[in-house]
């Protein structure tokens, strides 16, 4: 019953960023063409369309629309991450030493090996040098929406070797947002939210299960870090890891969470994120503009980082231990899946965002560039990799 319980919530995940995918490219291309058409300067107004939040006659917060989709709306995508990367730690691909050593090994590499070519691309520009961890993020849903799409071509072993690497990946990109994308910390906010956490640590000590005391503290949480200078997002992320996993009754408020939140980060918060994000004006973009070095090392990194770190670690780690390739699965499949681990999308456009912050609009459009181009060339290649293989019964 454990494992049917867990090849079906494996099912529902995959299926999720499979349709998920499909919605995110719509609508990234969506806004690809209204920001190159006779509608670009509404499309611009929408974007800086401004919100305000007021408690009484307090003014609370105001920002712009894509200031609240970066920092609020993508707090709940990365309290999705959270709880994923929580269930996959106590009960799931990640929770022993043997499952975690192959997929950790390839996230790690996948991660250094596009910052280092980034960096070197980009090492005399102390400002474009910022964004060395751009092409370092793979795009969960993209990259598992190809691998649906491909069926039986993929053994279901590399489909939840992505995954995982994914996971992993994401997990060190928050702790790269954490440590590496924080503007001057204000020590009494900061404060505040670390009494908040403390709050959610009492509710999953005390058993609590209901979710809506969580997301009150979670939501107050959320506002002292984003008022502290760190990254907002990482309140989501703090506020999943105080979700319980299971309650007495061994129902699990977690699981249940995650599975209800599914569609709705798929299908609604990620494409809403591209959507305001992925705007940008080709006037004027020619081939000099692509190999100017921030749009060339997000590129580089991604097309021919990600493939390097990821196989090469994969590779010596089973070269030299007893680990093994996922089951089913040949070295030409794994190169594939590896290639597609150069879709990042979703991460490295946020990421971006955070490293270019105030750059002005050249580095806007060279981020932006570098990442559709870098993703779209993975994603082709390593679909045209993989349509090498047939389908199995």
């Amino acid at each position: 019953m454990a494992i049917h319980r867990f090849r079906s919530s494996l099912q529902d995940f995959i299926g999720s960023q499979s349709a998920g995918g499909v919605v995110l490219a719509l609508a990234a291309l969506a806004a690809l063409i209204l920001s190159n058409s006779p509608w670009a300067a509404g499309y611009e107004a929408f974007v800086n369309l401004r919100g305000e939040l007021r408690v009484g006659e307090f003014l609370v917060l105001s920002k712009p629309l894509l200031v609240w989709v970066n920092d609020l709306w993508m707090a709940v995508f990365f309290f999705l991450v959270g709880l994923e990367i929580k269930r996959e730690l106590l009960e799931g691909e990640l929770s022993s030493r043997s499952q975690i050593m192959l997929p950790a090994a390839a996230a790690v590499g996948g991660m250094a090996l596009p910052a280092l070519i980034y960096s070197a691309i980009n090492a005399h520009d102390s400002i474009a040098l910022r964004g060395w961890a751009i092409p370092a993020a793979t795009d969960i849903a993209f990259a598992l929406g190809v691998l649906v799409l491909l069926g039986s071509r993929v053994p279901n072993s590399l489909k939840v070797f992505l995954t995982a690497v994914a996971i992993i990946d994401d997990l060190g990109a928050i702790v790269v947002i954490a440590f590496f994308y924080t503007a001057d910390v204000n020590v009494a906010m900061l404060g505040l939210a670390a009494c908040g956490v403390a709050v959610l640590v009492a509710l999953n000590c005390s058993r609590v299960t209901s979710m809506m005391p969580y997301v009150l503290v979670g939501l107050l949480v959320w506002l002292f870090v984003l008022k502290s200078g760190v990254h907002a997002t990482v309140a989501g992320v703090v506020t999943a890891l105080a979700i319980p996993l299971k309650d007495g009754d061994g129902v699990s408020p977690l699981r249940d969470t995650e599975h209800a939140l599914h569609p709705w980060v798929a299908l609604v918060v990620l494409p809403v994120f591209a959507f305001v994000n992925a705007g940008v004006s080709l006037q004027g973009v020619n081939w000099a503009t692509l190999v100017q070095t921030v749009p060339l090392g997000i590129a580089a990194g991604l097309v021919l980082g990600k493939v390097s770190g990821v196989l090469g670690a994969s590779w010596l780690l089973i070269r030299f231990t007893a680990t093994r390739l996922p089951a089913g699965a040949v070295w030409g499949q794994m190169l594939g899946v590896c290639v597609l681990c150069g879709i990042g999308f979703t991460m490295s456009l946020f990421i971006g965002s955070l490293a270019f912050d105030g750059q002005g609009a050249a580095f806007d459009t060279q981020l932006k560039i570098g990442v559709l181009c870098g993703s779209v060339i993975s994603g082709v290649l390593g679909t045209v990799l993989l349509l090498r293989y047939p389908k199995t019964p």
